[in-house]
């Protein structure tokens, strides 16, 4: 009994220490000492792009996980979409109910949300996703609106029991949303080029990489559509594509 006990704390211990987190508390990294790297997909109002990302997701029986906002799962015309997602066994989790900012951009201490703002948005976050049939005992991760908060934001949606999820630090592929008026605009082309020369130098081990499946019409030059690429690239250099549980 004393030996299993041993083996068992060296499991768990394992488990625990193969999660990296960023400096207010979001997991950013996941099983750091495996060739995986998951694939996350945020959307709010966008989600043009999820049906051929679900095509490439077949194509190399790649597992992802998708995180929508209550305003993308009340869109009528997201339903059909949605329940193919959820039909394919990909997760789906929260992203807030109306894609609130958390902290301010000049100052993310300051927080643009009080507790109770945060929670009753979150909570209605997990009500849309209930009326998708999704079992919310099986819902463990959240992911911020913007991909932005404090330390005060994670520990509000911490203590509701999820845990707050982000991008790896040091990834770019998130700035897909950029559009060319911008002056920190992005191609895709840079971006994946990032991506690789991130892998050459530190490698993706247990790295979670996030894309938009929706962005402005006016960036045409859509990252999703070039996602078939990316995991051809990254399953010739050994990776797995796993969901999160």
């Amino acid at each position: 009994m004393i030996r299993k006990l041993i083996v068992l704390s060296f499991l768990f211990m394992s488990t625990v220490s193969s999660v990296e987190k960023d400096s207010r508390g979001a997991t950013v990294r996941i099983d750091a000492g495996r060739k995986v790297v998951r694939l996350i997909f945020s959307a709010d109002e966008a989600f043009e792009g999820a049906l051929p990302i679900l095509k490439t997701l077949d194509k190399h029986h790649a597992k992802a996980s998708f995180f929508l906002t209550g305003n993308c799962l009340r869109e009528k015309k997201f339903k059909s979409i949605i329940q193919k997602i959820i039909r394919k066994g990909h997760y789906i989790g929260g992203h807030s109910d109306k894609h609130l900012l958390y902290a301010s951009w000049d100052d993310r201490q300051q927080s643009l949300v009080t507790p109770d703002s945060l929670i009753a948005d979150f909570r209605q976050n997990m009500a849309e996703l209930e009326k998708h049939g999704i079992d919310l005992s099986k819902v463990h991760y959240f992911l911020p609106p913007y991909e932005y908060y404090n330390k005060e934001n994670v520990r509000l949606i911490e203590s509701l029991g999820q845990t707050v999820i982000n991008y790896t630090p040091g990834l770019r592929t998130a700035a897909d949303y950029t559009t060319p008026d911008m002056p920190n605009y992005k191609s895709s082309q840079e971006l994946i080029e990032q991506l690789y020369a991130y892998e050459a130098e530190k490698g993706l081990n247990g790295s979670i990489v996030l894309i938009h499946p929706g962005t402005q019409d006016s960036r045409t030059d859509k990252l999703y559509l070039r996602l078939d690429e990316i995991i051809r690239h990254l399953k010739a250099k050994g990776y797995s594509f796993e969901r999160l549980l």
